[in-house]
């Protein structure tokens, strides 16, 4: 007993030890995000990122520690890094400031507002209790955010004053051909459609991704394309048709299919600590996602299902088929069918399958940790 005390002394000596590098490597990446902020460099270089997990996982397999570990720590380490450099920001486009977000005081709209505040422009926020000031509030802006329910947009923008001629029109809803055309519609100058692919509990903007559309005078968009750089933002650039159609698949079908499983699971009989308390991880990261849906608010997925609807009924009749399809091979016990629509589903995924083995093993892994802590 006295060695495994002696031992475990040692173990808290090496953690406290750990605290303390902690401590000061957030110092040095806070001054790192000062140096940042001052000169307009980009939160994340990817490059660096790379090299330096290179770097380390070699230096962890020549001292015979696992380099999944440690790759595991840096990548926490450096969350947390991008958090503590949010702060203060870059102004890489100071033309577009002031800034007026419609909307502003709902979450996406405060996320913006405050992310452009941090990097010093002036915000104003224009929602309904601002309504009779809209032309006061508007008055000189050279951005112009609309941040409102896909179902109120074209209504929205259709009642703004009349913006100047050189104020970039903005919106950040889930779908783009329409709310552009609106906007377009209602402003003759420049006009650009921003999708967020992240909601307003992210802790850090670096490697979110935002897919953006083409509108009018693309070119005076570009400070704001550069702006999300700054931020860490992935910039992808994307037909608004193209992306619509993907988004059906990425955001409706898949919001859809969760929506419904989460209605199946409320009506069964186990309550969820039942099902969770004899899940694999893989079953726990289901019920997390699943979870998640329900948490967030029921008008905004209820609006991003009923917005394209229409367009994807062809797809739920799709859906529903290979649903019934499967179904029929696994009443009739056609084992070879059901082998062959595996093999026709793995050839789609292609060599993806690895990456995703090892992407998924990380948060299985992660997964499993939250249930022991439970």
């Amino acid at each position: 007993m006295d060695k495994l005390a002696e031992l475990r002394a040692g173990i808290d000596e090496c953690d406290a030890q750990l605290v303390a590098l902690l401590a000061k490597r957030n110092g040095i990446t806070e001054q790192i995000g000062a140096i940042k902020q001052q000169t307009g460099a980009p939160l994340h270089a990817p490059d660096r990122e790379a090299d330096l997990l290179a770097a380390r996982r070699q230096e962890a397999m020549s001292q015979g520690v696992n380099p999944e570990l440690v790759e595991d720590i840096l990548r926490r380490m450096m969350r947390e890094a991008y958090q503590n450099q949010q702060g203060s920001l870059a102004c890489s486009a100071p033309q577009l400031s002031p800034i007026v977000i419609v909307g502003g005081q709902g979450a996406m709209g405060q996320l913006f507002a405050q992310q452009f505040i941090r990097s010093g422009y002036e915000v104003r926020i224009l929602d309904k209790q601002q309504q009779a000031d809209s032309e006061a509030i508007l008055a000189g802006a050279k951005l112009v955010l609309v941040s409102v329910p896909i179902n109120a947009l074209e209504q929205v923008v259709a009642a703004l004053p009349t913006l100047d001629d050189e104020c970039l029109l903005v919106d950040i809803t889930s779908v783009k051909q329409k709310p552009l055309k609106a906007l377009m519609a209602a402003h003759s100058g420049p006009v650009v459609g921003l999708h967020p692919m992240f909601g307003p509990d992210i802790s850090h903007w670096v490697k979110q991704t935002v897919v953006v559309c083409e509108g009018r005078n693309h070119e005076v968009a570009q400070g704001l394309l550069a702006q999300l750089q700054v931020w860490g933002c992935q910039v992808v650039e994307m037909d608004a048709k193209k992306h619509d159609e993907a988004m059906q698949i990425i955001q409706v079908m898949r919001h859809l299919t969760t929506f419904v499983y989460g209605q199946f699971l409320a009506k069964q009989s186990h309550t969820l600590a039942e099902l969770r308390s004899c899940s694999s991880p893989i079953y726990q990261l289901e019920l997390m996602m699943v979870g998640r849906l329900f948490a967030q608010s029921p008008e905004l997925y209820s609006d991003i299902m009923l917005a394209q609807f229409d367009d994807v009924e062809a797809l739920l009749a799709n859906y529903q088929d290979t649903f019934a399809q499967t179904l029929e091979k696994l009443k009739a016990g056609d084992k070879a069918a059901l082998i062959d629509a595996f093999a026709e589903a793995k050839a789609y995924f292609s060599d993806a399958t690895a990456h995703f083995l090892t992407q998924s093993r990380s948060l299985l892994n992660k997964a499993n940790d939250a249930k022991v802590l439970d």
